[in-house]
């Protein structure tokens, strides 16, 4: 339903960016020159693989987080600094997600949704916040893993946001205004919330929905750019005449590991529970990928509901724990993978797809948390190779019980919702993933509207000292050719970010103990870090100002696994040249 509200939008010349002195300071770009703001076209987002700026959530419609920018490199990135740094406001903090969208000189990032969710935008040539738009959220209790906001769409003059109430917004991307706004689902209330950030593909924009711990039914959606009108709309789950959610009643995984399923039991159950499929849960929640060449947009799909009590939802639960191709023209299903069928371990796929050539093919990769690296062929959907574990694996795909099994990877991966980053020369996927042992507990629980629905309880595996054992994070560079690990590096903390990788031969990432880093794309050598004083929990982008070019990052933390908050984008560059 369409509908107009007052805009919240507030044009400002306040100084909010603060210089970090004797750290290169003094702004990020000339501000002798005058703003202009440019209108983002059809054209523009069509050959963001080739832009300077940061056009889009995963820098281009393949979604590799590639920026083609190399003056920054693997020789002199040891002397990058903090040019600048932009702090959020003085609303409450919470996990600060946002990957900075940046054209032509102007950065708009999100806020965590704490409890609001907030657009402001800045001149990155005077460090001045040119804009701040607040949407007022309806109250909210249904945000699973704690709120947050992963950032914007930019296209033909407009900021696309989605909210947490569960709203997909429409600013000037000029003055911040609303233009329109429009329920996404059935609202907070029912489970459905917003976090991802949009894809702008031609006149429409591409919203999916979280809330699959809730006992929703997933979907994709497209609206019109300019009205806000409903498209077309892709449900994650089919329904009993688009052929059921049950599939094949797989024993393994497609690749032949066995789940340890009974089949007979569940096929039994199927009658009584034939209506499972209504608050199956199959949520996508994070940027989709999309190939203008056969207008086929690419979906990661997460978890069935309830999350580890599959006793009453029998089936493979499609299209859970899914890769799914869609025709982005009219919503319509061309083929699925699924890397996990009826999943009982919240293995949820999630870390948004890329188009990559792999072997001369067209191909569609995506890094699960199981702890691999699936390559499909984009036009069939079938599996071309999965890579070595990228992760420690134990006791996979064991069933859980009212007493608990241990099993790694854990609920949180693997790759959790972090994106993976793809450096198309080296034919590199980084892989940015979490080593935290779990048990599993599993109990039955009844679906309430609107309530959390896990069936289950995580619990990481503590230790001697009180503490938990075992936890770590991997940096991994995976070889999408052979499938072998290339490269690996062990942090302190389980990562969860995203990965962006450079034309300079360099791969940044940020770490939950603040520390944001620049490694080697071909060695995974460490080449310099900065610590940020809050986590680095956030996709970087990469984009140049005049010529001149800068990596972002936000740091703010993790509301989910503990990691220091706070409310910061931090800007790097090199030494700013005297005059």
């Amino acid at each position: 339903m369409y509908r107009a509200r007052w805009s919240a939008a507030v044009a400002v010349a306040a100084l909010v960016a603060a210089p970090l002195c004797g750290q290169g300071s003094g702004g990020v770009a000339d501000p002798a020159a005058p703003l202009t703001h440019t209108a983002v076209t059809n054209e523009m987002l069509l050959n963001a693989a080739a832009s300077g700026d940061w056009l889009m959530y995963g820098h281009n419609y393949w979604n590799n987080r590639y920026s083609p920018l190399k003056t920054i490199n693997t020789t002199n990135v040891k002397n990058l600094v903090a040019r600048a740094v932009y702090t959020h406001g003085s609303e409450r903090l919470g996990s600060f997600e946002t990957t900075p969208i940046v054209v032509n000189g102007v950065m708009y990032i999100t806020s965590p949704a704490t409890p609001n969710n907030i657009v402001r935008a800045f001149d990155l040539r005077t460090q001045k916040m040119l804009w701040h738009y607040e949407h007022k959220n309806a109250p909210v209790s249904t945000a699973c893993c704690g709120p947050n906001n992963r950032g914007v769409a930019v296209s033909g003059g407009s900021v696309f946001v989605g909210t947490l109430d569960d709203e997909l917004v429409a600013l000037d991307a000029t003055t911040g205004k609303e233009k329109w706004a429009v329920k996404v689902g059935d609202g907070p209330e029912a489970g459905y919330t917003e976090t991802m950030a949009p894809l702008v593909i031609g006149d429409n924009v591409i919203i999916g929905t979280s809330g699959a711990e809730y006992g929703i039914r997933g979907y994709v959606k497209a609206f019109n750019a300019a009205t806000g009108a409903l498209v077309w709309t892709f449900y994650t789950i089919p329904a009993p005449e688009d052929g059921g959610w049950w599939g094949k009643w797989s024993k393994t995984t497609p690749e032949g590991d066995d789940l340890k399923r009974d089949i007979a039991k569940e096929k039994a159950d199927s009658a009584k529970n034939a209506d499972a499929w209504k608050t199956g849960g199959a949520s996508m929640w994070m940027t989709p990928a999309y190939d203008e060449a056969t207008k086929t947009l690419y979906v990661a799909i997460g978890n069935p509901s309830p999350d580890l009590d599959g006793s009453i939802r029998p089936g493979d639960n499609l299209w859970s724990e899914s890769v799914v191709a869609i025709d982005a023209t009219n919503g319509k299903f061309k083929w699925g993978y699924q890397e996990v069928p009826h999943d009982v371990w919240d293995l949820d796929v999630v870390s948004p797809p890329v188009i990559a050539m792999v072997g001369g093919k067209k191909a569609v990769v995506e890094a699960g948390k199981t702890g691999f690296v699936y390559v499909l062929d984009a036009a069939t959907g079938k599996l071309i190779r999965r890579s070595a574990a990228f992760v420690p694996q134990q006791n996979m795909y064991t069933q859980p019980t009212a007493e608990g099994v241990f099993m790694l990877p854990g609920a949180n991966g693997g790759q959790e919702w972090s994106p993976i980053a793809v450096h198309p020369d080296l034919a590199y996927a980084y892989t940015v993933a979490l080593h935290q042992p779990m048990h599993y507990k599993v109990h039955y629980a009844p679906w309430e509207k609107g309530r959390l629905w896990l069936g289950s309880a995580f619990v990481r595996v503590p230790d001697a000292k009180g503490g938990y054992s075992g936890e770590y994070g991997l940096v991994s560079a995976v070889d999408l050719n052979t499938g072998k690990i290339a490269w690996q590096a062990k942090t302190e903390l389980p990562m969860m970010g995203g990965a962006t990788a450079t034309a300079g031969g360099l791969v940044f990432t940020g770490e939950g103990n603040g520390w944001f880093k620049a490694y080697d794309a071909k060695t995974g050598a460490v080449l310099w870090s900065f610590n940020c004083g809050a986590g680095a929990n956030a996709a970087p982008s990469v984009f140049e100002v005049d010529g001149e070019e800068f990596v972002a990052v936000a740091a703010g933390g993790n509301f989910q696994i503990s990691y220091p908050l706070g409310n910061s984008v931090f800007v790097f560059g090199l030494p700013k040249a005297a005059k």
